[in-house]
């Protein structure tokens, strides 16, 4: 159950109005890496793991909370830098167009102006954010990710608050009111924060490489497919050990030779990793057994409520 509060997390505040930045600033409002996204993305996948991960559960519902208070912020600020468009746009609609005539073009011409840079303000909305991106194209949902395995979720929302912070970082550079730069500062910190939380939470699902149950196949998971011609780069990505397997790296130099070779990859011998088929097998058997467990030890197979008010069983 939501409460809005009136005030807002941050103080946002401008120095003075400026339309451009306020349609630039629209980005984080309905983009693909904006506040509204990253919202609706942790709001849908809490309820998958509201069982499994009530823990989990817990914290992305508190982050998609606070998403959507940051969404409030941007939208306020958007707002204020937009100043008296609003009135502006009424006092044009109201006119006769013979009025406007009569005072001359430069009113016309100034509407023109501003519209080419705000169309979403000037022609859509009256004077007011829109769900859109800076471009007006519309918010949509297939901007969230949300996969029903926490450990990918995780990762998908790291990445979003990753980009998220460099979308700040980027509009940091188009305004030079202290009071927007300090509002987007205080966004960009959040979204550091927010990725450090759910870095923690992906550490406390063990294993959790790779995402999901099933397990790799060892006869392809560690080999580096050299697929271009000139300088050879190398780095921990293809030599030495890998990250997570702890496989050997196996640089494939000429992968039509390698694929020809081994009849499409189907014959490929000693394929150079101390990976155990038998043993992956048991690992994924146990681990099917284990997240299955997770799925289904708090889901009754027939009444079933969301909450416990104060406590009460079921009817």
């Amino acid at each position: 159950m939501f409460y809005h509060s009136k005030e807002l997390q941050f103080n946002a505040r401008v120095s003075r109005a400026d339309p451009r930045f306020a349609r630039i600033l629209l980005e984080q409002f309905g983009g693909p890496n904006g506040e509204l996204k990253a919202a609706m993305q942790y709001f849908t996948q809490a309820f998958s793991c509201r069982h499994p991960y009530p823990d989990k559960y817990d914290m992305l519902m508190d982050i998609a909370t606070e998403e959507f208070s940051h969404l409030e912020i941007v939208g306020a600020t958007i707002q204020m830098l937009l100043g008296n468009t609003a009135s502006q746009l009424k006092e044009t609609a109201e006119a006769a167009e013979i009025s406007t005539l009569l005072e001359g073009t430069a009113a016309k011409e100034q509407y023109m102006h501003e519209a080419m840079f705000n169309p979403q303000f000037c022609n859509e909305s009256g004077g007011g954010p829109t769900v859109s991106d800076s471009n007006g194209n519309p918010w949509t949902a297939a901007y969230i990710n949300a996969n029903g395995d926490l450990t990918v979720d995780l990762r998908s929302n790291m990445a979003a608050e990753g980009r998220a912070k460099i979308v700040y970082e980027y509009l940091l550079k188009f305004t030079d009111d202290r009071y927007v730069k300090d509002t987007l500062r205080f966004l960009m910190t959040r979204e550091v924060a927010h990725f450090q939380m759910f870095e923690a939470a992906l550490d406390t699902i063990q294993p959790n490489f790779p995402p999901g149950v099933r397990q790799s196949d060892p006869r392809y998971s560690n080999k580096y497919f050299n697929m271009s011609k000139g300088e050879k780069s190398e780095g921990p990505w293809n030599k030495g050990t890998s990250t997570k397997l702890n496989e050997e790296w196996e640089y494939i130099n000429d992968p039509g030779t390698y694929v020809n070779k081994s009849d499409g990859l189907t014959q490929l011998g000693d394929y150079n990793t101390a990976a155990d088929q038998d043993g992956l097998d048991e690992l994924e058997r146990s681990l099917s057994e284990i997240r299955s467990a997770e799925m289904s030890v708090t889901s009754p197979e027939e009444y079933d409520q969301w909450c416990r008010y104060g406590n009460r069983d079921a009817p």
